[in-house]
């Protein structure tokens, strides 16, 4: 039996921008002809999938019809919740629809996570496919790049063919993370592999209030144009939680699937401004190269409401000590060791280091060294040119 993949796609995206009235959702976001709800349709364009169901609510209809037809994807259903209930009440609704068999395999996948190797991703859930039964649930670990703050972490031991879950660690500080990347942690990716009889069975043991009211909103929904619209009366008596608190950390049979490939789920521009160096060969054009006194700067890619650039700070350069009225700025270094200002601060920067400059704030980058400086700088705001400008010091003579 194929399997079916199911899209959670209701993800407001607000942790990225700091000016909520002008923030994108993360699925949506053009980075440059791509977008990740679009990455994640072309990962399921793969025999061993059936079509999908996405689960989102009114606001990303259009959206999500747009991607739909641009992917070419002629068959799918949508789950349209009334309301937002976590992902608990949005995963056992999508399953529960009647046209999915009890013994159905099901994937669930989030729409805004970036995945390399997606062949081998593939191999992985066909190869895991086998084991899946009524009561089992299979996660996906990803093995850390580096001891991330923004991830939750698992702990597995290997029995028999399969590797089993003996800890959910939450997102931990610093030095946890580097103590449980020791004892071979991986970060817990949100993906989840089962049957459609396990969750029925797993709800039904841990969490039956939640799986009575979400059986009610999806036999009382009403189905048009391949949207099932949930009953709001029900659904909104369903508690509001996560699948890992409702039914992982519950639940004694959780395996997972440890993955080493590429993996992110750019929820932070620090991330976004790495993509971005990795590909800077595709988005490097020569009209779009700006020179200055301290070095040059190159415009990659300019989306709505933001502007990524990968900044040359040349040996003995020094930017003006300068600030912007209508624009926030990330910086993540790539090379060398650039000096900062910040408004009274000053300190050193090394490579993959990151810092946020909030608007109106007064800040500069010199480089005393002498190895070139590079910075992929993310600029967030309604306005987005040089003009935004205002100086203070300048050792080349360009304040007025």
């Amino acid at each position: 039996m194929k399997i079916r993949p199911v899209i959670l796609c209701g993800g407001s995206g607000t942790r990225l921008w700091s000016d909520q009235k002008h923030h994108q959702p993360k699925q949506f976001i053009d980075f440059g002809n791509w977008t990740l709800f679009g990455k994640t349709l072309e990962r399921i364009k793969n025999s061993i999938f059936d079509y999908p169901i996405i689960s989102t609510n009114k606001k990303y209809i259009s959206e999500i019809k747009k991607h739909l037809k641009l992917k070419d994807f002629k068959k799918y259903k949508i789950i349209l919740e009334p309301a937002k209930r976590n992902t608990a009440p949005a995963i056992l609704s999508s399953a529960l629809i009647e046209e999915i068999p009890e013994n159905q395999p099901l994937i669930f996948l989030t729409s805004d996570h970036l995945i390399e190797k997606t062949n081998q991703f593939n191999k992985f859930i066909k190869q895991h496919q086998k084991y899946l039964t009524d009561k089992n649930i299979f996660i996906f670990g990803i093995k850390p790049s580096n001891p991330s703050t923004d991830f939750g972490y698992l702990l597995s031991k290997r029995v028999n063919n399969k590797y089993k879950v003996t800890k959910f660690i939450e997102k931990p500080n610093l030095k946890k993370a580097k103590k449980i990347i020791k004892k071979k942690a991986y970060w817990n990716s949100g993906m989840f592999f089962l049957t459609k009889k396990s969750i029925i069975n797993n709800f039904k043991k841990y969490q039956n209030s939640i799986f009575n009211h979400c059986l009610k909103s999806v036999d009382k929904s009403k189905f048009k144009n391949n949207i099932y619209y949930l009953n709001k009366n029900d659904f909104l008596k369903s508690k509001s939680i996560s699948f890992d608190y409702a039914i992982l950390e519950k639940s004694k049979d959780i395996n997972t699937i440890n993955l080493n490939i590429p993996w992110s789920d750019l929820g932070s521009w620090k991330e976004i401004c790495k993509v971005y160096d990795k590909l800077k060969a595709k988005y490097k054009k020569k009209k779009n190269i700006f020179y200055r006194p301290w070095g040059r700067y190159t415009n990659l890619y300019k989306g709505k409401n933001f502007l990524i650039k990968e900044l040359y700070v040349k040996p003995k350069g020094v930017l003006s000590l300068q600030k912007h009225f209508h624009r926030s700025e990330h910086w993540v270094v790539t090379q060398g060791t650039p000096k900062i200002t910040l408004n009274k601060k000053k300190f050193i920067l090394k490579p993959n280091e990151t810092i946020f400059i909030p608007v109106k704030s007064k800040h500069r980058i010199e480089n005393p060294y002498k190895k070139p400086v590079k910075i992929i700088e993310a600029q967030l705001g309604s306005i987005l040119k040089e003009t935004d400008i205002v100086r203070y010091q300048d050792i080349y003579g360009r304040i007025k």
